[in-house]
């Protein structure tokens, strides 16, 4: 059975310092190699640096500056984690209403580990059944989520994950749900 094509379709990747670099760079090589067009957005210019495991990690090019990413350029979002990104992210009014307006016009998203600190301030973890780094179980019991510990969890346009030995699966469902999402945007 051949994979899915992601031809044509732009996927927004939300950082900023601090990301867990294997959940960048594992899902955008997947999303790349399926044919999607990736994009790094951050609230930082120039570049990002991701964090590898236990220290500092490479850094990258940020492809669009917060400031003049717009979400109706994208057909789909990616929230990896990380302790530092994600909570920086959740602070910033900018990123949560970039990462909210995925939501509001149902376009996927996906996000693993902390990712879902900012799923959490945009409000659409409510309702939703997902999963994520165990430590943040609370947090979005709190929020009203379904909070389960499995590998990957697909329910209603989010994908989650746990951790980076989770990645296989979550690539795998990540572009099953991108593939779905029919015709770009652009």
């Amino acid at each position: 059975m051949a994979s899915p094509s992601l031809d044509g379709l732009t996927v927004a990747i939300l950082v900023t310092d601090g990301f867990e670099q294997v959940e960048m760079t594992e899902p955008r090589k997947a999303l790349d190699e399926a044919g999607a067009d990736t994009r790094i957005v951050s609230p930082k210019e120039g570049e990002v640096r991701g964090w590898n495991f236990s220290d500092w990690g490479d850094s990258f090019h940020v492809d669009v500056a917060l400031p003049r990413a717009r979400p109706e350029d994208f057909d789909a979002l990616l929230l990896p984690g990380g302790v530092i990104n994600p909570d920086q992210l959740r602070a910033l009014p900018e990123a949560v209403a970039f990462a909210s307006a995925f939501f509001d016009a149902g376009k996927p998203v996906a996000s693993i580990c902390h990712g879902p600190w900012t799923i959490i301030e945009t409000g659409a973890a409510r309702g939703r059944r997902l999963t994520s780094w165990p430590s943040l179980r609370s947090d979005l019991q709190n929020a009203g989520a379904d909070w389960v510990d499995e590998a990957v969890v697909v329910d209603r346009g989010l994908v989650t994950s746990r951790k980076p030995d989770d990645i296989p699966a979550f690539n795998r469902e990540v572009i099953a749900l991108f593939a779905d999402t029919g015709s770009p945007s652009r």
